[in-house]
């Protein structure tokens, strides 16, 4: 485990440098840790003895971080990594501010552009937000290109109750308006176990920004996210089907922590969106993180993805014994269609706690 001593910040920036060298990105460490920095905010600067003070949702022991690397056929690795900036003195209100004071200086130093999130912010950030948090941010590094920066809002900022109408009037002012209405038929199709759970942004160029629409689906079944997957034509079912399977042990119903849709949106899509992916919260359903890595590898293998890069991504962040824990491995997602397909597993820092492993599977 970590030494207490230690704090939150350097701990992170560690184990970014740690990462990006497992996977080849070594060239981008000096410009990718120095956005960590910034985006972790000055409450990230006590020792991790004295802290988690402010309950984190971005993980499991409320470390504001965690980690992910992104595969695709024929393409280098990409490290992303969910970031929730805190205030000195940490607390929903005042991280939002925190983070959006980065924002300012990420937009004067950066190739960071504001002109979509601007249109949208007033829905999302309200004086007393309400939910489970209200800003993150998601780092992006990739080979040969600067980092680049996207973020996540909260749907149900003003209320679950709202979320829906919330979503549809950020799509409408983006210019995607025309495309809610497949997300409803193919992801909302079960009242009150079907809901909006984010709204993301890349922070770029509009020809190039990605708007993204996130789903969770409670109690779900495999048919359930087959379903909601038909909404983007170029989605393969079938190994979609198979990917959850996998990585759940079973079809359902998966009655922990849900599994999630997203859509993707591109520049133009005004009757349907363009991507879709499936986010499976892996850790709920195994015994421990030594299972987990059983169902991830053979999760790669059915995609034809060569498994290198996570296996050294893996090394690179683990402090332990798989078997002594369930959580290092959060998740496994899948992405379908566009921009490109591909399979991504988000890792956590384990900065604050170990889960304990079960005493039994639990596939469902």
């Amino acid at each position: 485990m970590s030494a207490p001593s230690v704090s939150l910040h350097d701990f992170a920036i560690g184990q970014l440098h740690d990462l990006l060298r497992a996977v080849g990105l070594s060239n981008a460490a000096e410009s990718a840790t120095k956005l960590l920095g910034e985006a972790l905010g000055p409450g990230s600067r006590l020792p991790l003895s004295a802290i988690p003070h402010w309950p984190s949702f971005v993980a499991d022991d409320h470390t504001p971080i965690e980690f992910s690397v992104a595969l695709a056929q024929n393409e280098r690795p990409a490290v992303r990594m969910i970031v929730e900036s805190l205030a000195e003195q940490p607390g929903r209100q005042a991280n939002v501010a925190e983070a959006l004071r980065v924002l300012d200086g990420l937009a004067a130093r950066h190739q960071v552009r504001l002109g979509q999130l601007d249109l949208v912010r007033d829905l999302f950030l309200p004086e007393d937000p309400q939910g489970a948090f209200a800003f993150w941010y998601s780092l992006i590094v990739q080979p040969a290109v600067p980092p680049a920066v996207k973020v996540y809002l909260n749907p149900e900022a003003r209320g679950r109750e709202s979320a829906t109408a919330l979503v549809g009037e950020a799509l409408s002012r983006l210019g995607l308006g025309g495309a809610f209405p497949a997300v409803q038929e193919h992801g909302l199709r079960r009242e009150g176990l079907d809901r909006f759970s984010f709204f993301a942004l890349d922070l770029m160029d509009e020809s190039r920004a990605r708007v993204k629409t996130y789903v969770s689906h409670e109690d779900a079944v495999v048919a359930d996210v087959v379903r909601a997957a038909a909404a983007v034509p170029e989605a393969d079912q079938t190994i979609l089907a198979d990917v959850c399977e996998l990585a759940c042990g079973g079809v359902g119903p998966f009655s922990r922590r849900p599994l999630m849709s997203s859509y993707t949106f591109l520049s133009g899509d005004t009757e349907r969106p363009s991507g879709y992916s499936v986010y499976i919260p892996v850790r709920d359903y195994v015994q421990d993180d030594l299972e987990a890595c059983e169902r991830v590898l053979a999760i790669m293998a059915r995609c034809g993805l060569d498994t290198t890069p996570f296996v050294m991504a893996l090394a690179s962040l683990v402090q332990r014994p798989l078997g002594d824990g369930a959580g290092l491995i959060a998740h496994v997602s899948l992405r379908l269609g566009r921009p490109k397909p591909g399979v991504s597993v988000y890792l956590s820092s384990e900065a604050y706690d170990v889960t304990p492993p079960r005493t039994k599977a639990l596939s469902a």
